[in-house]
């Protein structure tokens, strides 16, 4: 009862934050609920300084819902499906991710840009946008300032990518008669789910290819997903031994509980459809996850400082750019040498 006399307040005004911000998100997934979530959240935080009662419950939404959000992610893995049809774009794969979190390191280092800051950025940039930073902040301890600001500069690149991939791969000269190289293209150059299917589906209508640029960017991008898993798992082991004050090791510092459930819940999903279970039983999962992450990020803006974003605003967005450009011109160098494009 004193948990929830504590929290309930909190967690109730995310609720009522995340339910319109999700509403917005149908209406324009280009832009999608969790940037709509956290805007709403700075902007009345503006207003509302001092959330006393409140306080508690927006900080353990901001925290243990993020978590669950991202253990639920993994219902939306099939891993055979992901091995077999993403074999052709993993070596793109590894390449653009490591160049991503490269960059990141070498603008940290050159810049003076925050360490994690920067890591959540070049994470976000290289594997899936939100969701790799939702699965990313609670490994490093990045605070909520942080999080909005590398969602923030994620979000503005996710715009100018569902917009601009289209017209930059018609005057790229990739092919019209099938969707692969577009779909690969897009899978792998666009950081956010919602970014690579608004623009594969902008390339199928162009050249009416029915769902195949989609089919191939998706597929590709849940490739790219699965990245999470070794990415989280190393920078955890690094902070621990960062932070350690002793000789004493803590596996469970090492090796963060919710991302083995999220393994857990992928290896569970790809069991079940392997044995014949219809995917749409996991849909509502699927759905509760992005409905939690959104609720997630209606804590991070009620914590988060807009101000101070807008003064720090312009480095992590010449970070983001470079991270962006990277990824872009090492997909499209790859899939020249390797023929397909």
């Amino acid at each position: 009862m004193n948990w929830i006399k504590k929290n309930l307040p909190g967690i109730l005004v995310c609720l009522a934050i995340a339910t319109p911000a999700w509403l917005l998100g149908k209406t324009l997934p280009v832009i999608g609920g969790a940037v709509f979530s956290i805007l709403l959240g700075m902007v009345i935080t503006l207003f509302w300084e001092e959330k006393k009662g409140a306080a508690s419950g927006i900080k353990w939404t901001s925290k243990y819902i993020l978590q669950m959000a991202v253990v639920l992610l993994g219902f939306g893995m099939d891993l055979q499906v992901v091995v077999k049809t993403g074999r052709q774009s993993l070596p793109i794969i590894i390449c653009t991710i490591s160049t991503s979190l490269l960059l990141a390191w070498l603008l940290h280092k050159s810049l003076n840009i925050p360490g994690k800051i920067s890591t959540l950025i070049g994470v976000g940039s290289s594997i899936c946008g939100g969701s790799a930073i939702a699965a990313t902040a609670p490994v490093i301890d990045a605070d909520d300032d942080e999080v909005a600001q590398a969602i923030s500069v994620i979000f503005f690149f996710n715009v100018l990518a569902a917009i601009l991939f289209p017209i930059f791969g018609k005057l790229l000269g990739f092919a019209q008669t099938s969707g692969t190289s577009f779909g690969i293209f897009a899978g792998t150059a666009i950081n956010d789910t919602s970014s690579v299917t608004a623009a594969a589906a902008t390339w199928d209508s162009m050249f009416h290819l029915g769902s195949q640029t989609l089919d191939k960017a998706v597929t590709v991008k849940l490739t790219r997903a699965l990245a999470i898993i070794p990415i989280t798992l190393a920078l955890g082991y690094f902070t621990a031994k960062k932070e350690q004050r002793d000789n004493s090791f803590s596996l469970k510092r090492t090796f963060p509980a919710f991302i083995l459930y999220f393994v857990l819940a992928s290896l569970i999903t790809t069991f079940a459809l392997a044995n014949g279970v219809n995917a749409n039983v996991f849909l509502p999962l699927k759905e509760l996850s992005k409905f939690m992450i959104i609720m997630a990020m209606a804590a991070i803006g009620l914590n988060s400082n807009i101000v101070k974003l807008v003064k720090s605003g312009a480095k992590p967005l010449l970070l983001g750019a470079s991270c962006w450009a990277g990824i872009t011109a090492v997909s499209l160098l790859l899939q020249r040498l390797m023929g397909l494009w």
